[in-house]
């Protein structure tokens, strides 16, 4: 499966989330597996906040086969961030991982994101060692790296971060709802109206 990258400003940006995230879904995760969606940031820094909005977004609207960690209120983060990985390997005996977090790029990469296979390494555009985690990973370019970067992490501007949040949080919502409720979309067309007996 091929990394994908989408521009959220675009027309069709959520579905284009759903669409790959669907399809990542049917091919890496397996029968049986337990999906866990680890939203890292924390609420203390504008730029670094997109994890904990998408889990805060997602947390009640996902099928009950997917657990989610990291949100506004407990948000996953440096302090904790191995603790809750050795959390997660302790409660689920399959746990397929998406990690989700915000990252520095170049500024033409700015507003966009990234879902790749594999780990990701957090920590890395602010020079902190971190485990990696993940069997799959989104990231989100919310600034500019190369110098200062907690000072551009907490100069981000907050409508950016918002909208790819709400590009993710769709597109996990919906790819999710679809892979774990196949039977629901076969029979989701409308009832047939009764006529009303009369009392």
């Amino acid at each position: 499966m091929l990394p994908c990258r989408i521009n959220t400003n675009s027309d069709g940006a959520e579905q284009l989330c759903t669409e790959h995230l669907y399809r990542s879904l049917t091919h890496f995760c397996a029968d049986g597996s337990s999906l866990v969606l680890l939203c890292i940031g924390t609420d203390r820094s504008t730029g670094d906040s997109l994890g904990p909005l998408v889990g805060s977004k997602i947390k009640d609207q996902l099928p009950p086969q997917v657990t989610v960690y990291g949100t506004l209120d407990q948000p996953i983060h440096a302090v904790n961030l191995e603790a809750t990985i050795n959390e997660i390997k302790e409660r689920f005996a399959r746990p397929f991982i998406i990690a989700i977090d915000a990252c520095l790029g170049r500024t033409e990469s700015i507003g966009y994101i990234s879902i790749k296979p594999g780990p990701l390494r957090p920590g890395t555009g602010v020079n902190k060692n971190l485990p990696e985690v993940g069997q799959m990973h989104i990231i989100g370019v919310v600034n500019v790296g190369g110098f200062m970067e907690y000072l551009v992490l907490q100069n981000t501007r907050l409508s950016l971060v918002m909208r790819m949040a709400e590009v993710i949080s769709a597109g996990l919502i919906k790819s999710c709802q679809k892979f774990y409720r196949p039977a629901e979309r076969s029979t989701a067309e409308p009832l047939p109206s009764l006529p009303l007996r009369p009392e």
